[in-house]
């Protein structure tokens, strides 16, 4: 997306210096969305500009989010063109999150790019972080959750309060904890 190199799947050793590196992005993260969650929905040209600070990159002037919006870095988050982000949504992007042209993504969605291991001794000692890639038109509704290393394909629809843990296949409708394909509907016709 934009020439950006792609996201990849890495593990964060807890008390290194790229840890380090993570909990500074964090505090910059937790002040920048702070400023970003004062305003309303009649300030979608601050929302733009902040955004845009908190991403790194120049935003589209038909992105558009209503806040209150969190995430734990936001230098990782990129978006296109004719995006739609409603309110409460939390991206949790250390693994990066792409999301694509004419995505819709309701409220209170969580998209999540980071975990920990399962075993006990192990889970305080490093964070996995795998990326999140929302491709054109797809759109999330109220309260779903994206875990880490999920595509969801073009002209999807991911279902109200879905948990999706692994990829939906483009044209598809997928619902469910967890989330599974419970329609397929043909790809639309190119507008002439």
């Amino acid at each position: 997306m934009n020439g950006d190199v792609a996201f990849e799947p890495r593990v964060i050793e807890i008390g290194t210096k790229e840890s380090e590196v993570m909990f500074a992005s964090i505090r910059r993260a937790m002040r920048l969305t702070a400023e970003m969650n004062k305003l309303s929905f009649d300030d979608a040209e601050e929302v733009r500009r902040l955004f845009s600070e908190l991403t790194g990159r120049s935003i589209d002037r038909t992105f558009s989010l209503i806040p209150p919006f969190y995430t734990d870095h936001g230098i990782n988050i990129r978006v296109g063109k004719n995006v739609f982000i409603n309110q409460c949504c939390t991206l949790m992007d250390i693994g990066g999150i792409d999301i694509a042209d004419d995505v819709m993504i309701g409220p209170k969605v969580n998209l999540v790019t980071s975990s920990h291991p399962v075993e006990p001794a192990e889970r305080r000692a490093r964070a996995l972080a795998e990326p999140i890639s929302l491709k054109k038109n797809v759109w999330i509704s109220t309260a779903a959750t994206i875990l880490a290393g999920v595509t969801v394909g073009e002209y999807s629809v991911v279902a109200a309060g879905a948990v999706v843990t692994r990829d939906v296949p483009p044209n598809s409708l997928v619902a469910g904890v967890p989330a599974r394909v419970i329609r397929e509907f043909a790809r639309p016709e190119p507008v002439t």
